[in-house]
């Protein structure tokens, strides 16, 4: 728990000195052109070369996509329960980016959705990839690289990381192109957040209006800026894209702490403010347990030893300390606060809940 602490602080400090600066970022970091944007891949494959690593003969489906593809190749097997264990079933994903042209190699991610223990060595057969409106955009095929391994029997066994997930760098070969062209109309464009906010809406405006030295953004919502494109761009609009995208703003973000019940890991941002409240701690502790005693009648009588049982309740309240919060108070001194009561992760979660209620914690509170 004391590590805990110890991060907890150290990276409060370094968001409030980060906050004191401006948090310039590019326009291309913070949002996209409409209509520019990826399509997702999925396809069902198989992955053989396996050390006996494979998927086992409860799963029906790897055997009978073993059976479906050796009879493409001309070769029937009357016995549908062989047993193989070398090969894996996978589904294949990936993600066709704007403007790709057939022949583009892309990445693909491999994922086990059988049994197998680990992918380590495997080769993918080629897997067309599929787009929801059913056509094919992609073929994968390679050799798996994994981040981890798994090694041992079932007895004794060692696993590093997940090895039943692994990647085929430039796997998959484009075979279709997604039909898209520069966003919208050649005069006007629309710049799309990657967040809702109207702060950075207008700030986004007024950047690029100053940078072009001209109204030429107007803002449509919390979330989106129309562009009209001058004149003299409207023959070269990929230099008119490429000109916003390099404007810098800077941009604002909302108070928020991040709580994940799970892991106990707590992230509080920079500019979370804390009103004036007090803070107490203390837990009560009731313990009960019972001892057995032997009774012993006296010598010569006609009494019989016996086993009694006395419950005994003990009851320990630990000593509650109050931390005051005055006004104005940081995010540094609520974890110099929280860690002077001593608190655990859990009970760090269970206090900024308690504070968000009672509208001291000036942010929004989001439990993962």
């Amino acid at each position: 728990m004391k590590g805990f602490r110890v991060i907890a602080l150290t990276l409060v400090l370094v968001l409030s000195m980060t906050s004191s600066l401006d948090a310039a970022s590019r326009i291309k970091d913070i949002g996209r052109f409409s209509g520019v944007r990826g399509n997702s891949l999925m396809g069902y494959g198989l992955v053989i070369g396996l050390n006996k690593t494979g998927d086992r003969r409860q799963t029906f489906f790897t055997q009978q996509s073993l059976l479906n593809m050796l009879e493409r190749f001309g070769l029937t097997l009357n016995n549908p329960a062989i047993r193989v264990e070398n090969i894996a079933a996978v589904m294949v994903t990936a993600d066709l980016d704007a403007f790709q042209r057939a022949g583009s190699r892309i990445d693909v991610t491999v994922s086990s959705i059988g049994d197998a223990t680990s992918l380590q060595g495997g080769i993918l057969l080629q897997t067309p990839l599929l787009a929801a409106d059913g056509n094919v955009y992609a073929v994968a095929q390679g050799a798996l690289v994994l981040g981890g391994y798994s090694a041992g029997s079932s007895a004794t066994s060692v696993t590093v990381n997940h090895p039943t997930v692994g990647r085929v760098p430039n796997g998959a070969t484009v075979e279709r192109e997604v039909v898209v062209g520069l966003p919208q109309a050649v005069e006007i464009m629309e710049f799309v957040l990657d967040r809702s906010d109207f702060t950075n809406v207008k700030r986004v405006t007024d950047a690029v209006n100053n940078s072009f030295g001209r109204e030429i953004a107007i803002p449509v919502d919390g979330r989106s800026v129309k562009l009209t494109v001058p004149a003299d761009y409207r023959q070269r609009p990929v230099d008119f894209i490429a000109a916003v995208e390099a404007v810098t703003v800077d941009t604002d973000t909302r108070a928020k702490v991040v709580v994940n019940e799970r892991t106990g890991t707590v992230i509080i941002g920079s500019d979370v403010v804390i009103s004036p409240v007090s803070i107490a701690h203390g837990n009560l502790s009731i313990q009960i347990e019972t001892n057995f005693e032997v009774s012993q009648p006296p010598a010569f009588s006609n009494g019989q030893t016996a086993i009694v049982a006395e419950p005994r309740l003990t009851a320990q309240e630990q000593r509650s300390n109050f931390v005051t919060l005055a006004r104005g108070a940081t995010v540094d001194d609520l974890i110099r606060a929280l860690n002077a009561l001593g608190v655990t992760p859990r009970d760090t979660i269970a206090i900024l809940e308690a504070l968000k209620t009672a509208g001291a914690l000036q942010a929004d509170l989001e439990i993962m």
